[in-house]
């Protein structure tokens, strides 16, 4: 299938997935930094932003089949990945499955400890979407009153503030508009990460301001993915791109780095 995307940059190529519910946009405050270093490509996952949803029932395993798919018609085979929530899982699995060359995962989903934490999360992201239903002219009057676009922003961002209204806006009008929301929340009833670590160097960073999936879900990451690096992201929230991006962008570089670094000769991630 033809998925939407921005690309930027040059060298070896570093896919960027985003969350339920948002665009490739979400990565707009990093863009510019990672491309100085990666020939990056940040996508709009089936059924989000501009792309098509999956001609099937969605499920993970047919996500990730349709993600490869994409990539190996634009030459793309085993590129860096980072993903945040939605798309740190599916970069998880990506990895597992052999097709990353490393992984930074951002409050990636499917480390719950329970139901219970799954279904604030979905519940959360649903009651967003419900206020981009409103009417546009409806959504800039109620977004353009300081204290409710932090408030609500809060829920996001750790620094509501730091994110431009338009850009609130733009991502409140792709969520409600997102055909693929509740097929994927639907799928992610029942799911929990439980795929064999990948072999390739892992970042699993979280903010520690994350009101949709909790920081404590960390520690699960950290059990289930001992291998991998964690980082904390300070006073960061679900999203955190806005929040520090020089931050971020660090971290993913760096990730990108030690994979190339221990890679053998000839094996690093290779641009299309």
């Amino acid at each position: 299938m033809n998925i939407s995307l921005e690309r930027r940059g040059s060298g070896s190529p570093l896919v960027l997935l985003h969350g339920i519910g948002h665009r490739w946009q979400a990565w707009e405050p990093v863009l510019d930094r990672l491309a100085e270093a990666h020939d990056v490509i940040a996508v709009d996952l089936p059924g989000f932003g501009n792309s098509p949803s999956l001609p099937h029932p969605y499920s993970v395993e047919a996500a990730l089949e349709a993600t490869v798919d994409s990539l190996k018609s634009m030459g793309i085979t085993r590129p860096h990945m980072a993903g945040n929530s939605l798309g740190g899982m599916l970069a998880l699995e990506l990895a597992s499955a052999g097709h990353a060359s490393s992984v930074t995962a951002l409050s990636p989903a499917g480390f719950w400890r329970t139901a219970r934490g799954r279904a604030w999360a979905l519940r959360v992201l649903s009651m967003i979407r419900t206020t981009g239903r409103l009417s546009p002219r409806a959504q800039r009057t109620v977004m353009s009153i300081t204290p409710f676009r932090l408030a609500s922003g809060s829920l996001l961002f750790g620094h509501p503030s730091r994110v431009p209204l338009e850009a609130m806006l733009g991502d409140l009008a792709a969520m409600a508009a997102a055909p693929g929301f509740d097929a994927v929340a639907q799928a992610g009833r029942d799911y929990f990460y439980a795929s064999p670590a990948p072999q390739v160097p892992v970042t699993i960073a979280w903010g520690t301001r994350d009101r949709i999936l909790w920081p404590v879900q960390a520690k699960r990451a950290a059990e289930l993915l001992p291998a991998a690096l964690q980082v904390t992201l300070p006073e960061c929230g679900h999203v955190p791109m806005h929040d520090e991006p020089e931050l971020v962008a660090r971290t993913i570089l760096e990730t990108c780095a030690r994979a190339e670094a221990a890679a053998p000769s000839g094996q690093e991630a290779k641009p299309a």
